[in-house]
């Protein structure tokens, strides 16, 4: 996930044309600055990116080492899925509300997204009760 949301996180804070003009786009009905709106988006998928990849890191290295700390590891997977599966909630809601027509691409990966953080989410707290 991590990897696939890297791509977008670039472009926003890059300022790729289409990211540009997407955010342009977007911005209008909101009546807000789609700089603006790019680059904390950016921000906020990048914080996203950097919890999924620290979670996939801390995850094989816990394998590899048998580490003890699996009470904050856990807590840091849980509050890095939950911050995946909001804000690609917010990207659902953005493409559906805010585009004239919603790029199908982009929800599938949304939804995919979305899917797999739930998933994770639920082997933490099963992962979590079997260890209690």
């Amino acid at each position: 996930m991590a990897v696939i949301l890297s791509r977008f996180a670039i472009s926003k804070l890059a300022g790729w044309e289409i990211s540009v003009q997407a955010f342009i786009e977007m911005a209008k009905p909101v009546g807000i600055d789609p700089t603006f709106f790019r680059i904390a988006t950016g921000i906020l998928i990048t914080i996203v990116v950097i919890g999924y990849f620290s979670t996939a890191m801390f995850s094989l290295l816990n394998k590899v080492i048998r580490n003890n700390a699996t009470v904050p590891f856990t807590k840091w997977a849980t509050y890095t899925n939950i911050l995946g599966f909001l804000t690609m909630m917010g990207a659902l809601i953005a493409e559906f509300s805010l585009r004239v027509q919603p790029k199908s691409l982009l929800v599938y990966i949304a939804i995919g997204i979305v899917l797999v953080s739930i998933a994770n989410i639920l082997i933490i707290k099963k992962a979590i009760k079997t260890e209690s």
